[in-house]
Formats: structure tokens, sequence, C-alpha cells
């Protein structure tokens, strides 16, 4: 009697102790599919110069659409799969003024995509050398002018 009631103690404190992590474990996820599922076939159709009529007829409405007036469609699937990270894959397609297909941006898998940015991000910073004082810097004349990027044109505009 004693070794079956020691036997429960210890039982039950091994499973207080690991927690709800070994529980949950146990415990049946589904999985779960959401958005719109693309495949690579589906893609590889879809080329700069198509209008949007072409585009919905090859993948389908967009999960969602630009509500600011400009013609950008998103294409996002999100995948749980159980107890695996959830992965979310999105196609951002940009039309122009006339309905015209210009821009194809594909991120697979959007952890890794930041990931990639924050990496690329810290490469691309030149490295700051401290000048002396004393030295006058000298200042060399625009060559040409950088074109503007996209959020000082619409203030130009």
């Amino acid at each position: 009697m004693r070794y079956k009631l020691l036997t429960a103690a210890a039982l039950s404190l091994a499973l207080m102790s690991s927690g709800c992590s070994m529980m949950e474990r146990l415990v049946y996820h589904p999985d779960i599919n959401q958005g719109n599922y693309l495949t690579a076939k589906d893609v590889a159709k879809i080329q700069k110069g198509m209008t949007q009529q072409q585009v919905a007829y090859t993948l389908g409405t967009p999960m969602l659409t630009d509500p600011f007036g400009t013609q950008t469609w998103y294409y996002v699937f999100r995948q749980e799969l159980g107890h695996d990270p959830v992965k979310q894959e999105t196609l951002t397609l940009t039309f122009d003024r006339n309905g015209i297909l210009t821009d194809i941006k594909n991120e697979k898998n959007l952890s890794a995509q930041e990931a990639m940015e924050a990496k690329e991000a810290e490469n691309t910073q030149p490295a700051v050398e401290a000048e002396p004082e004393s030295q006058p810097k000298a200042v060399e004349p625009a060559t040409e002018q950088q074109p503007a990027t996209p959020s000082q044109k619409w203030l130009t505009n």
C-alpha cells in the first residue's frame, strides 16, 4: 500500500513540476490554413503588364486590397501545423492607375524575410570614423540630383 502511495505521489509531483509544456504536446491541435493558397505554378503565370482582370482570373480574388487609393493587392496565406510555428507567405501585386501590373513581391516566410532584411541593414550601414576636429571638412559639390523617394513624390504632387 505504501509503495503505491509513494509511486502515485512521485508521479503527480513529476507531472506538476513539468508544467503544461508536456501536457500541451499531448493535446491535439488541428492544422489551420487561412487565406489564398497559391502554388508556384500559379505564381509563375503572373507577369508584369497583365491587367487586374487577368490576374484575378489566374489567382482569384486577393485577400486584401489597399484602401488608400493605390492599386495594391495582397495574397496572404497563413499555415499553422499543430504545434509548429506559424508560416506565412505574402504575394504583393502593385498596379498602375490603368490597372496594369507593375510590381510583384513574393515573400515566402515573413520571419525569415525580416531576419534577412535586418542582416542586410546591418551590412549596408557604413562604418563611421571619427575625424579630428582641427581639420576642416571638405564639401563636395553635388553633381546630380538624387531621385525622390516614394514619400517625397506624393508630397510634391
